[in-house]
């Protein structure tokens, strides 16, 4: 990933997209982007615009940002895609930091 880290801060979270999941592609590891999340409300499945960035392997949820600073908010929706989609691993990554390995966040679901 040294690669993606010569890109430095300051570019779209769609720019760092394309490449964090062509460098994963290079690697081997099914994934899929912009996967749907849909939302089971009283029985009844509803499409409510939910898209994670990156689903690796089926097990690994992943969601971009490029912003000054990380919020509880942006915790907070990683968390609720692990649950809505009963996962375990999340991995929360901010590419606006001078050194990408302190814009990364893991979260893990209780189930």
């Amino acid at each position: 990933m040294k690669s993606i880290k010569r890109l430095g801060p300051g570019l779209l979270a769609t720019v760092y997209e394309e490449c964090v999941a062509y460098e994963l592609q290079l690697r081997g590891p099914y994934i899929e982007r912009q996967v749907a999340l849909p939302l089971h409300y009283k029985g009844v499945q509803r499409d409510c615009g939910y898209r994670l960035d990156l689903f690796v392997e089926k097990q690994i949820m992943v969601e971009l940002k490029a912003t000054d600073i990380l919020l509880p908010i942006h915790r907070a929706q990683l968390l609720t895609y692990l649950k809505l989609n009963r996962c375990r691993l999340g991995l929360l990554v901010n590419f606006n930091t001078p050194v990408l390995k302190d814009g990364i966040e893991r979260l893990i679901n209780r189930l």
